[in-house]
Formats: structure tokens, C-alpha cells, sequence
């Protein structure tokens, strides 16, 4: 099988708190399906200073092999800064991020760097571009879920509009966001890319979203408060473009 990304690089970032029990299963998937693809990549862990053994695994791994990278952030908080920290620490040309709690297949990885190399600017895992990809959930979820997705639209410019705009688990071209300031603090990074990025080619590719492997999930108050947050913000950014002609 030839190469996906020729002549560039890929940086996979991964925020853990408290994942010592799938991190180191998930370190395994997702090398067993990127090794056949015959790229240069590296996986950083951004570690928001866990007070389990997550930091011990990943040192342990990368021990062992240096594509593996440990960041350790200590008083800080929030999935997009920590993501944002560890793109910053690579040169690579193509950037990604995944959960670690096994939601996100790493088996996906190939389609999504594929569709990269065959033009896309940013390929998204979506959940929502086929029927059964939020199968299992609670009614009360899905449609918070929904409805979030939908309170995104009057940011988004047309060709933008996406089924998944809230996912956390895609691959980009580091010249899409290169030079923008984005907001560190909060849990949708996607959807300010979405807006204030410069992907022109977007692609999404469906998958099932799985449920945790192990551990607690970080959905909470502070989410929901982040992301009103952010729409406010892109609400008012929104109005100072289309403002008095």
C-alpha cells in the first residue's frame, strides 16, 4: 500500500485526564493502523496533569519509541487549548485529534488522511452523515445533540455547513489555521475552525460513535458553559462582519 501523505507529516494529538485505562490501548490501535500507511507521524498525549497512571503509561510507551510524546500541562483545563498546545509542538504539515476514551475508531485514520491527501482540507468523523452513527444513545442526548449542531448554523458560512460540527475527531491541513488565535478555553474547536479557518475542501466520513471503554466521562456544566461561550462569541463576530454597508 503506498503512501497517503507523500512527502509531508502527520501529528496526531490526544488530551487525556485520567485515562491510564485506555490510553495504552488505544496508543496500540491507532499505530497498528497507521504503520501500514508508510507515513512519518507522531502522537502527542497533551496530559492535563491526571492524577492517575496516565502519564506513566505514555512515558513508558514512549520510552520505547519516540514517535510517542508526552505533554504535561499543569493548571490548566480545556480540550481546546490542550489540542492547540500539542499541534504547536509539531512541525508536521497535517494535523489531527481523537478522544482518548476509545469513542473515536482509530480505524478511521486512514480515511481521514486519505481524503486529506486526495485534497480535502479538513476531513471530519461524523456521527450524524449516516442514520446509525449516534445508535445507542438516550433519547434526551441525541437531542441535545441535535440541537446543538443546529445553533451552530447562522455562523457557518454554506459551504461549511456540515453534518458534525461539534466533533472532536478529524484531520486538517496546518495551513488552514495557521497565524488565527482560537479560543484555548472550552471543548468545540471544530466549530471555530469551521468558522474562522480557511478550509475551502471540507470532507466528513461516517462512523459509529462508540461508547467509553473505561474511565469518566468529562461532560459536565463546564462544557455547556464553553460553548455558550463561544457562540456568543462567534454570534457577535458574526455581526461586526455583516454591520452597517
Amino acid at each position: 500500500m503506498g503512501s497517503y501523505l507523500s512527502a509531508t507529516d502527520f501529528a496526531l494529538v490526544i488530551p487525556t485526564l485520567n485515562e491510564e485505562e485506555n490510553i495504552g490501548t488505544l496508543l496500540d490501535s491507532v499505530q497498528e493502523v497507521l504503520e501500514p500507511l508508510g507515513i512519518s507521524y507522531e502522537v502527542i498525549i497533551v496530559d492535563d496533569n491526571s492524577s492517575d497512571y496516565t502519564p506513566q503509561v505514555v512515558r513508558s510507551r514512549a520510552r520505547h519509541d519516540s514517535r510517542i510524546q508526552l505533554l504535561t500541562r499543569v493548571g490548566k483545563r480545556g480540550l481546546a487549548g490542550a489540542v492547540l498546545e500539542g499541534w504547536s509542538r509539531s512541525k508536521a504539515a497535517v494535523l489531527g485529534v481523537m478522544d482518548a476514551d476509545l469513542q473515536h475508531p482509530p480505524g478511521l485514520l486512514p480515511a481521514l488522511l486519505e481524503a486529506v491527501q486526495a485534497g480535502a482540507d479538513l476531513a471530519i468523523a461524523s456521527r450524524y452523515a449516516h442514520d446509525n452513527g449516534v445508535t445507542g444513545w438516550n433519547p434526551i442526548r441525541a437531542a441535545i445533540s441535535r440541537l446543538s449542531t443546529l445553533a451552530t448554523l447562522p455562523f457557518l458560512r454554506k459551504k461549511a455547513r456540515v453534518t458534525d460540527p461539534m466533533s472532536g475527531f478529524f484531520v486538517l491541513r496546518r495551513e488552514c489555521i495557521d497565524g488565527i488565535a482560537f479560543q484555548p478555553q472550552g471543548f468545540k474547536l471544530l466549530l471555530e475552525i469551521l468558522v474562522r479557518g480557511r478550509a475551502k475542501q471540507i470532507r466528513e466520513v461516517p462512523y459509529h460513535f462508540g461508547v467509553r471503554h473505561a474511565g469518566k466521562s468529562k461532560a459536565g456544566p463546564a462544557v455547556a458553559y464553553y460553548y455558550l461561550h463561544l457562540l456568543g462569541r462567534l454570534s457577535r463576530e458574526t455581526l461586526l462582519r455583516s454591520g452597517p454597508q
